[in-house]
């Protein structure tokens, strides 16, 4: 039989754990990561359905609130089933169809941070450059809103060109 040791006893061990801790958290990590990608998976594809499902019936706005009523009764511990983000899973399936470069960006960040770039960003190239810097550095919802209202694409923008403007004159008059 083999006989109990305790903490005392074992030298060296704590390496061993660090290195199993490490795994944990990485695993937790990406399941996280993989449960959300799925989560805005689904509310694409729930928004692709209400969608398709008013064009082929001619359904209109109310169809969503009934959806939603039903939706909360069967999952009533569930979040994400009222009105407005049923409508919001709509807006993210129409704004997001054609985009073949988006559509897999938008599966990195969070809903939340989906609905705030998808509502506050007039384009695409506007809408990655905000995906890309909220996956990058893992902006919560209040600094990605705060850096859309700062305007950061923009300033961003402006800075390239004056960037290639400078280059250009440089090597124009290095010739």
């Amino acid at each position: 039989m083999e006989k109990s040791m305790g903490n005392n006893e074992i030298q060296g061990y704590e390496p061993f754990v660090d290195e199993l801790k490490q795994l944990i958290h990485k695993k937790q990590y990406h399941v996280l990561k993989v449960i959300n990608a799925e989560t805005i998976n689904l509310y694409r594809e729930i928004g692709e359905e209400i969608y398709r499902q008013q064009q082929e019936k001619g359904w209109g706005k109310s169809i969503v609130q009934i959806l939603s009523q039903e939706l909360q009764k069967e999952f009533s511990g569930a979040k994400g089933y009222s009105a407005a983000n049923l409508w919001r899973m709509r807006n993210f399936y129409l704004t997001y169809r054609d985009s073949e470069k988006l559509a897999p960006l938008v599966r990195e960040i969070s809903w939340s941070n989906n609905i705030i770039i998808m509502e506050k960003c007039k384009d695409d190239l506007q809408r990655e450059f905000y995906i890309q810097m909220t996956k990058r550095y893992g902006w919560t919802k209040r600094i990605l809103t705060n850096f859309i209202e700062a305007q950061t694409y923009e300033k961003y923008l402006l800075n390239q060109m004056n960037l290639v403007l400078i280059l250009g004159k440089r090597c124009k008059y290095n010739w």
